[in-house]
């Protein structure tokens, strides 16, 4: 498979452990060489079976990230889009499922000639299709791939970037390998030993790394990075120190520091412009002076896996960067909230957040956390249940319809606020029932939403199988809801808010999909400005 284009590709692998940080590196070099002036694509390769993450539970695989062609993809997709201008698609995140189901059909198709399909080449000719597929047109392609080096699923990825760069030349491809230093309390010393042990892996397989990034809590020495280069064969000027910092987005000057940027354009033999790195030294100014802060509760189910939620939590940090603000989240149980606690569970926040989520667990505690927050007039957001959930309580209790519900977790109620949306009536595969992607919105005049996004035709990501029942619409407006957010055809609803409340607003989108540190979504960034006037209300400062 000869060269087929003039992107250059980065493959970032990882060793020791699961976690280190390969979706915060790889977003991090994009935005470096973003700031260079080139077009980058960045890419996650899934080891598992698994077809996309869509219908695995966030406990195991934290929270699924939508992009604006509706595909369900892992979170560090997420992370890409964060740290970049990239805007990627369903080519962007893959799995060995998706690898797999395309090898088979093509064999039923009679693709293979009737000729014995195997790993190699016939799976890896496919990764290796994926991959170039996924970095179409950009100058470089950062391709992650998941898992750690030495499991047994990862093999026919790295036998893939191992031909890649047989293929396309040396000067086209660079292997970054992320490790880990532990820091081993009782000796008092840093341990190389998983390091050697990691690249030792890598290059049993064909694959010599080029760069190591080394995680660790604090600094490596010069001389551990000479012995480290030493025993893995890679040059002492190429063995980065990636030491924790006390937020994620301080990671790209923290790396640029290191002149890990500077080593992969030389390596490359890429001819860029000094990089421009004024905004993420204004971020990171931000983080380090807040002038306020600002005290948000996130009321949902998920809350020992903080993964589940993981946008919605970078959301309030990119806010609270807006806002000159410290964030200070919590997680609450929403299991646990009934009527009796809910003041003392959440009085003491500035604002509250109920996420989106599925199925009927806490559902109860939500609403109950919901009446609260619309009759105690605190800032509150909620986002796809969220917003669905805030209609029901909003039925029950101001229009004394008690029996109210969604569909999806009562199918016999009385009053059904939210309904299954007619075109997925007749499916029934899980996977297949999704409202997924990006769809127009329209804002109403004088809103919350319409102070906050300053336009009036919004587009924002979906994910989500129930709608608001429009039958209930005008007995809504009449107590005093603002349907602000409409679909262009006025059929569907997509947010709602309260005209006798400091800030309480309902989005069927994930707008958390959507915010960067350098452009805070509107929604979230109103939020916590009126999360913080209400404090200021409440307290007189």
């Amino acid at each position: 498979m000869g060269r087929r284009h003039r992107t250059k590709f980065i493959f970032v692998t990882g060793g020791v452990v699961s976690s280190l940080g390969k979706g915060i590196v790889g977003a991090s070099v994009g935005a470096l060489l973003e700031n260079r002036g080139l077009k980058v694509s960045l890419t996650k390769v899934d080891p598992y079976l698994n077809v996309d993450p869509g219908t695995m539970s966030p406990f195991q695989h934290g929270e699924v990230f939508v992009t604006d062609d509706g595909a369900e993809t892992d979170l560090d997709i997420g992370h890409y889009e964060r740290y970049t201008s990239a805007r990627l698609t369903r080519a962007n995140s893959f799995s060995t499922g998706q690898v797999y189901d395309t090898v088979l059909s093509k064999e039923r198709r009679g693709d293979y000639l009737g000729g014995t399909v195997q790993v190699i080449p016939h799976v890896t000719d496919q990764i290796k299709q994926n991959i170039y597929a996924s970095s179409e047109g950009a100058d470089v392609g950062i391709i992650e791939i998941g898992g750690t080096v030495g499991d047994i699923e990862s093999l026919p990825f790295l036998e893939a970037i191992r031909q890649i760069q047989y293929d396309l030349g040396e000067e086209n491809v660079l292997y970054l390998h992320l490790t880990l230093v532990p820091y081993i309390g009782a000796a008092h010393e840093l341990k190389t030993k998983p390091t050697q042990h990691s690249v030792k892996e890598l290059r049993q397989i064909g694959i010599q790394p080029h760069i190591l990034v080394c995680r660790a809590d604090r600094p490596l020495p010069e001389e551990l990075k000479h012995k480290i280069g030493l025993f893995c064969n890679v040059k002492a000027e190429c063995v980065v120190d990636a030491c924790d910092v006390d937020n994620i987005y301080k990671v790209p000057l923290y790396l640029h520091n290191q002149g890990l940027d500077q080593l992969i354009v030389d390596h490359l033999n890429i001819w860029t412009r000094n990089p421009d790195l004024l905004e993420w030294k204004q971020i990171e100014d931000a983080l380090d002076h807040p002038r306020t802060t600002c005290k948000v509760a996130i009321v949902g189910k998920y809350t020992d896996v903080i993964d589940s939620y993981k946008s919605i939590n970078e959301s309030l940090v990119h806010s609270g960067i807006a806002n000159r603000a410290k964030i200070e989240v919590e997680y609450v149980d929403a299991t646990e909230i009934n009527s009796d606690n809910v003041a003392e569970a959440l009085d003491a926040f500035d604002g509250v957040i109920v996420p989106g989520g599925f199925g009927n667990r806490g559902t109860e505690g939500k609403i109950e956390a919901i009446r609260h927050l619309r009759e105690s007039k605190k800032p509150f957001l909620g986002i796809c249940l969220g917003m669905q959930l805030a209609a029901v309580e909003f039925a029950r209790n101001a229009l004394g319809l008690s029996n109210a519900h969604s569909v999806e977790l009562n199918p016999n109620t009385e009053y059904p606020i939210i309904h299954l949306m007619e075109e997925q009536k007749d499916v029934e595969e899980l996977g297949g029932t999704m409202r997924l992607g990006a769809y127009p919105c329209t804002i109403t005049s004088g809103s919350k939403a319409m102070e906050a996004y300053k336009k009036e035709q919004i587009s924002e990501r979906h994910r989500h199988r129930y709608e608001f029942n429009n039958d209930f619409r005008d007995g809504f407006r009449e107590k005093g809801m603002v349907f602000s957010g409409m679909s262009p055809d006025e059929t569907l609803v997509e947010m709602i808010e309260l005209q006798d409340h400091p800030w309480f607003v309902g989005c069927q989108f994930h707008p958390e999909l959507k915010s960067s540190p350098m452009e805070p979504h509107p929604l979230f960034r109103d939020f916590v400005r009126a999360s913080i006037e209400a404090r200021k209300d409440e307290h007189g400062r």
